[in-house]
């Protein structure tokens, strides 16, 4: 049995993981996938001041509280942001780490740096989901309905690290190549032996899209 931590992505929730969940634990692995402070089910705190610091401490407490060692911690799209900062603060519980289609930040670094800027408001707004990224209307609906505004300090908060997540012993970066976002974190990482590099053919919102196929390389992680 398998102890994996989830950290969804931006405006998402645990509500995105479900099917790849549901895999894991029919073959008999543990799977924490907490929704992130102010977000999906938690959308209703998004009026209180929150910032990535807060969601680092969502996925440490997670694994404080239920006293979660050996984990396999798994960081998608702005997840990479989060997950980066866990392992700073919580390395002896982490075995493995899998940024799947996600950011690795540099020092200093913040998801506003990345995508542009400045983003002002208490909260950015759900990004209009463009065509054909879901196998059906029904999909594309389903997360547009569930979908909800990020608090702004998640993205404008500098993660500040020391490069802990370089020291985990077993790390997997999984590419969507369905599209072009982030084949260039992918790329320097596919000649590092400390790495191991796969690739889905599908569009970012890999556990939606293809959750039998990231079950199992998750469970290769």
């Amino acid at each position: 049995m398998t102890t994996f931590v989830i950290v969804h992505g931006a405006w998402a929730g645990a509500w995105g993981w479900d099917k790849v969940a549901e895999r894991l634990r029919e073959a008999g692995h543990r799977v924490h996938e907490p929704t992130l402070s102010g977000l999906g089910e938690r959308a209703h705190l998004a009026s209180f001041p929150i910032t990535l610091t807060t969601h680092i401490e969502d996925i440490v407490n997670e694994m404080v509280w239920h006293d979660l060692t050996d984990v396999v911690l798994v960081a998608h799209s702005y997840g990479g942001f989060v997950g980066t900062g866990v392992v700073e603060r919580a390395a002896e519980r982490i075995a493995a780490i899998v940024y799947l289609d996600a950011f690795i930040p540099d020092d200093g670094q913040s998801f506003e740096d990345i995508m542009g800027g400045p983003l002002e408001g208490p909260v950015v707004a759900v990004p209009e989901i463009g065509d054909n990224e879901y196998a059906s209307e029904a999909e594309r609906d389903r997360v547009a309905a569930l979908a909800t505004p990020q608090p702004t300090g998640t993205f404008t908060e500098r993660l500040r690290h020391g490069g802990a997540y370089l020291k985990v012993a077993r790390k997997t970066y999984i590419l969507a190549s369905g599209w072009e976002g982030f084949q260039g974190v992918a790329a320097p990482l596919r000649d590092d032996p400390a790495w191991q590099v796969h690739e889905l053919p599908c569009g970012h919102d890999v556990p939606l899209l293809m959750p039998a196929e990231l079950a199992a390389l998750l469970e290769q992680a």
